[in-house]
């Protein structure tokens, strides 16, 4: 019986012999507390995307997803792979441990981090170098979104996720009234909305940090030797496709300002930041199912067909009515200036139920041990993208950057798909 099977079984059996229990099981399922922190940051997202372009200029928006974009590509430099290498190879660690161990492995990378943007700060060009001030919130900033990052594989490895909901619900209220308040005051410097970010993730992940060192480890209180190294080797050969994935996702919105303008960014970053949330639900269960899609494999049950058909079911019926929805939206929720913004909604929706199906394939061979053709499939997309970015954008503007997106991240799924078809199972050694 295949774990999907397994799980389908138990759950109808669970539902006749007690529902009031099944039902709380399942708010407690970490894939579901995953999912519901990225719905949580995702529907605080909608409303600072409607914040920004109502407060600030399609240029001042496009500044900001800029820079954003600059941040998020830190902060998978930072990282070097290790956020799923971590969860597949720390499953069911006490929090202490975890975090000492995550520690352990940013400390070198962050350090070098900062001296590069010292370096950079003093001998970049003048028309390349924002200044010391924007650079030190932008590394600031990419140094939070890491530890952001590493907290959440924290949490699905020690089963932390309730706590991290918690972090993320109170990120989420903070920067909230932090937008809020700079609507009313009408702010439009857009570093000013960048710092609201930066406070916003550091109060909660901090006091989160600090309650988990403080918990006791039980008996497990000295990382096992070793198996920082494991996380760094199977980190670096995921490497790639961390990098790859990030500059998939975010190419597009530095294309744009070169190939075109920051306007025509404004544009596709108010509809681009709300068809991502499709993706996230699937997303959300391929990380929380990791480590246990590994130890299932170990086993020799894990069967990838149901899962993968009940991915692609998904994002078949969403897909549609999350374009009706956003075509029909746009100008009453933004305002009429972003009208040509319509035009990209299709494809757009389309690339982001590829990217979501994509994501349960590539966990699927991560948890088999194919590091290597995750980074490979993931480079692949990157390469598609970027050529027809490089191609479109100059004559289609921001629909050939939809187009690109679409283009990239079916390379991307096609590549996982046709690999997890020809490859032979590896065994993975605890």
């Amino acid at each position: 019986m295949s774990e999907l099977q397994a799980e389908r079984t138990a759950a109808a059996v669970g539902r006749r012999r007690d529902p009031a229990g099944w039902a709380r099981a399942q708010v407690r399922e970490p894939y579901l507390q995953l999912l519901a922190s990225q719905v949580l940051t995702g529907g605080v997202a909608l409303a600072a995307n409607i914040l920004m372009v109502r407060a600030l200029s399609t240029s001042g928006r496009g500044e900001v997803a800029l820079m954003l974009q600059v941040v998020y590509l830190t902060t998978q430099m930072l990282l070097l792979g290790t956020e799923r290498s971590f969860v597949a190879n720390y499953h069911d660690a006490a929090p202490a441990v975890a975090v000492r161990a995550f520690a352990r492995l940013l400390l070198v990378p962050c350090v070098l981090g900062v001296a590069a943007a010292v370096v950079y700060t003093s001998v970049a060009p003048h028309r390349l170098n924002p200044g010391p001030a924007v650079v030190a919130l932008l590394v600031t900033y990419g140094l939070v979104e890491t530890a952001i990052l590493a907290t959440r594989a924290v949490a699905i490895a020690a089963g932390r996720m309730a706590e991290f909901l918690y972090a993320r619900v109170l990120e989420s209220l903070l920067l909230l009234a932090l937008l809020v308040t700079l609507f009313v005051a009408d702010v439009s410097h857009p570093t000013v909305w960048i710092l609201a970010y930066l406070f916003a993730g550091a109060v909660p992940t901090t006091v989160f940090l600090v309650i988990w060192l403080r918990q006791p480890a039980g008996g497990a209180t000295e990382i096992p030797p070793g198996r920082n190294r494991a996380v760094r080797q199977e980190g670096l050969a995921l490497f790639p496709a961390a990098l790859s994935n990030m500059a998939m996702l975010r190419a597009d919105r530095l294309a744009l300002p070169a190939l075109a303008s920051t306007s025509a960014l404004g544009l596709y970053a108010s509809v681009a930041t709300m068809t991502e949330l499709l993706a996230w639900p699937l997303r959300a269960y391929a990380d929380a199912r990791l480590g246990k899609w590994r130890a299932t494999h170990r086993g020799g049950g894990l069967n990838a067909r149901p899962i993968l058909a009940t991915a692609a079911v998904y994002s078949l019926v969403v897909a549609p009515l999350v374009a009706c929805g956003l075509y029909l939206l746009i100008v009453p929720v933004f305002g009429h200036e972003y009208a040509p913004a319509k035009v990209v909604v299709l494809p757009l929706v389309a690339a982001a139920g590829l990217y979501a199906v994509s994501r349960i394939s590539l966990g699927l061979l991560i948890a088999k041990g194919h590091s290597a053709l995750v980074s490979a499939a993931e480079v692949t997309g990157f390469a598609v993208s970027f050529a027809a970015y490089l191609l479109l954008i100059p004559r289609q503007g921001i629909l050939g950057a939809a187009y690109g997106s679409l283009l990239g991240y079916g390379a991307c799924l096609a590549f996982a798909l046709v690999s997890s078809r020809v490859v032979r199972d590896r065994a993975v050694t605890p």
